[in-house]
C-alpha cells in the first residue's frame, strides 16, 4: 500500500494504529498552530485500514459517488456501531461506514454466527464537506444504516455486513461476524455505563477497554463525542476535520459493534458546515430512537427504556447560557416533551435518569450552566428524577443530593440518598478521553480512599448575559481528575436500586453510592 504524504515517515506510519497516527499529527501541527487535519490520513490510510476494514444535510445514495468506480469485493466496512430502537426489546439500530460508494448494502443476522439467514437491506447517507483552500480537501463519508425490528426481546443475535461484492457469511470474511443483545421482557439486574468527552487517543482507547471489562448492556454517551470540530462554539470559523469521525468511529468499533452507543450532543459537536443548527453531520452517522421528538431538529433528543429503567438523552445546546450558538433553536418544544416524557416514565418505571452534555452543577472550568439549570431543573424536581449524568467538564464530580438549589441531604462516598426525600445527584462523567481539567484554586480532589471533605467551594455559573455569576457552593462532593467512566448497576428485585460507581482508568473504583427510592 503506498502511504500518502501526511508527515508520518512511512516506516513508522505502518506501525501504528489510527489514534496513534491521529496523536502523531495533533501534537506536530498543534506545534505549528495550524489546524489538525486528518484527512489525508482518513483518505489513504483508512481504506487500507479497514480492508481488516456544500455543507448540504446528508444525501441519499442515489447522490453518491458511483459504486462502478470502485470494485464492491475491495470495499470493506469498519466503524460498526449499534443502538436501540425506540424498543429495546425488539429493535436494534446497525450502523457502519464505507470509504467508497458501495451497491445494495444489507446486514446478514442469525441466532448462530455459522447460520445468518436473516438479510435486512440498508441504507447509505452520503455526507459531503467542502473544502478549505490551504487547510483540508473536500471529502464524501458514507454512512450505512440497517434497521432490525421484530427482535426477540432477551436474545443474543450474530450479524455482518456487507453490500454487493462483499458477503460477510462468506468463509473469508467470517472473522468479521459479531454479537448483538436485545434487553430482556421483564425487568433483570443490568449493568450501564457512562461518560462524555471522549475523542481520539491513548486514553480514550484505554477508556473502552474498560468499559468493555464491566460487561454493559449499553453505554450513555454525554456528548463531544469525536472533536472533529476543534473549538467548539458551533460556527464555520471553527477548526473543523470531519475526517476524524472516520478515526473516532474506527477507534470505538472494538466496543460499539456489540455495546448499543446511546450518544447526545455536546457543544462541539454542533458542525456549522451541514446545515444551520449543525446537525446534518450527526444525522448521517447515528440512527437513535424515536420517541416522539422531531429528530431532525435535534437528533439528541430520544427516551428509551431499558428494565426498569428510563433513560432521557436532551440537547443541552438549546438551553446553554455558556455556548449560545443554538440557544433556543427548537423554540422550547424539547423542554415540552421532556415535561410530557419525564411524567410517562415516573409513571412506569422504578427509576429515571437524564443524561446530557452542559453541567448543571459542577466546579471545575466550565463550572453550571444557568440555562439548564433554569429550564430543566425545575422538571427533574417535579418529576423526582434519580440520576442525571452530564459530561463538558474533563473530570470526575458529584454533588450531594440537591434539592431547591442547596444541598437536601450530605452523600458521602458509600451512602445511599432517596430522590423522594433529598432531592437529585448529578454527575459529571466527563474524563472519557480528552485533555483533562481541574478545579478551583486551592479546591483539592476528594475521592474514594483520599477523601478531603470541604464546607464550600467558591465557583462560579453562566448567565444568560454570558457573563459569570460567582457563587460560593457546599454541594461538591467528590472530585476526581483523571480519566473515568461511570458504573451503574440497576437492581428490580426486593428493594430497587441503582447502585453507582466510577472507576478510574486503572479500574479503582473512586467513588460509589446507591439511589433508593422510599427506603
Amino acid at each position: 500500500m503506498d502511504l500518502p504524504d501526511v508527515g508520518i515517515p512511512p516506516q513508522l506510519a505502518r506501525r501504528m494504529s489510527m489514534a496513534e497516527q491521529h496523536e502523531y499529527l495533533r501534537t506536530r501541527l498543534t506545534r505549528r498552530r495550524t489546524l489538525v487535519t486528518a484527512g489525508a490520513v482518513a483518505g489513504g490510510l483508512l481504506t487500507g485500514c479497514a480492508s481488516d476494514g456544500n455543507g448540504s444535510s446528508p444525501r441519499t445514495a442515489a447522490s453518491a459517488t458511483p459504486a462502478a468506480k470502485v470494485p464492491g469485493s475491495a470495499v470493506a466496512p469498519f466503524g460498526r456501531h449499534l443502538a436501540f430502537g425506540a424498543d429495546p426489546r425488539t429493535q436494534m439500530r446497525i450502523s457502519w461506514q464505507v470509504p467508497a460508494a458501495v451497491r445494495k448494502p444489507y446486514v446478514r443476522i442469525g441466532a448462530r454466527p455459522d447460520e445468518l439467514g436473516r438479510r435486512i437491506e440498508a441504507e447509505i447517507r452520503d455526507l459531503h464537506t467542502p473544502g478549505v483552500t490551504g487547510v483540508r480537501p473536500a471529502l464524501d463519508q458514507y454512512y450505512v444504516h440497517a434497521a432490525l425490528d421484530d427482535l426477540l426481546p432477551g436474545t443474543t443475535y450474530y450479524y455482518g455486513v456487507g453490500h454487493d461484492g462483499l458477503d460477510p457469511a462468506a468463509p473469508e470474511h467470517r472473522s468479521t461476524i459479531t454479537s448483538l443483545r436485545t434487553a430482556p421482557t421483564r425487568p433483570e439486574k443490568f449493568v450501564f455505563t457512562a461518560f462524555g468527552d471522549q475523542g481520539v487517543s491513548k486514553a480514550a482507547a484505554a477508556g473502552d477497554d474498560l468499559l468493555l471489562k464491566q460487561d454493559p448492556a449499553f453505554h450513555l454517551h454525554a456528548g463531544d463525542i469525536c472533536y472533529a470540530d476543534v473549538n467548539g462554539r458551533g460556527e464555520k470559523t471553527d477548526g473543523y476535520d470531519p475526517a476524524y469521525w472516520d478515526l473516532f468511529l474506527k477507534q470505538n468499533e472494538q466496543v460499539a459493534r456489540s455495546v448499543p452507543w446511546m450518544v447526545t450532543t455536546g457543544n462541539h459537536d454542533m458542525e456549522a458546515w451541514y446545515s444551520p443548527d449543525g446537525y446534518g453531520g450527526q444525522l448521517a452517522r447515528w440512527s437513535l430512537p424515536d420517541s416522539g421528538f422531531d429528530s431532525r431538529t435535534a437528533p439528541g433528543v430520544y427516551a428509551f427504556t431499558y428494565g426498569n429503567v428510563g433513560f432521557v438523552a436532551l440537547d443541552a445546546n438549546d438551553v446553554s447560557y455558556e455556548i449560545p450558538a443554538n440557544l433556543g433553536h427548537t423554540g422550547g418544544k424539547q423542554t415540552a416533551w421532556l415535561d410530557e416524557k419525564l411524567g410517562e416514565l415516573r409513571k412506569a418505571v422504578d427509576f429515571v435518569v437524564v443524561f446530557f452534555h452542559h453541567c448543571a452543577y459542577s466546579t471545575s472550568s466550565h463550572a453550571s450552566d444557568g440555562g439548564v439549570r433554569a429550564e430543566w431543573l425545575p422538571l427533574f424536581a417535579k418529576h423526582q428524577v434519580d440520576l442525571v449524568i452530564n459530561g463538558h467538564n474533563h473530570v470526575y464530580e458529584r454533588t450531594d443530593a440537591i434539592k431547591g438549589g442547596e444541598v437536601g441531604r450530605r452523600v458521602p462516598v458509600g451512602a445511599s440518598t432517596d430522590p423522594t426525600r433529598d432531592g437529585i445527584v448529578y454527575v459529571t462523567a466527563g474524563g472519557g478521553g480528552k485533555d483533562l481539567y481541574g478545579f478551583p484554586a486551592g479546591v483539592k480532589e476528594s475521592y474514594e480512599g483520599q477523601v478531603r471533605d470541604l464546607d464550600s467551594v467558591d465557583t462560579f455559573q453562566w448567565t444568560k448575559s454570558r457573563a459569570t455569576k460567582a457563587e460560593t457552593v457546599e454541594w461538591s462532593r467528590v472530585r476526581y481528575r483523571g480519566f473515568s467512566l461511570l458504573k451503574v448497576e440497576a437492581e428490580s428485585g426486593g428493594t430497587p436500586r441503582l447502585r453507582v460507581s466510577a472507576l478510574a482508568q486503572n479500574g479503582d473504583r473512586i467513588d460509589h453510592f446507591e439511589v433508593r427510592r422510599g427506603a
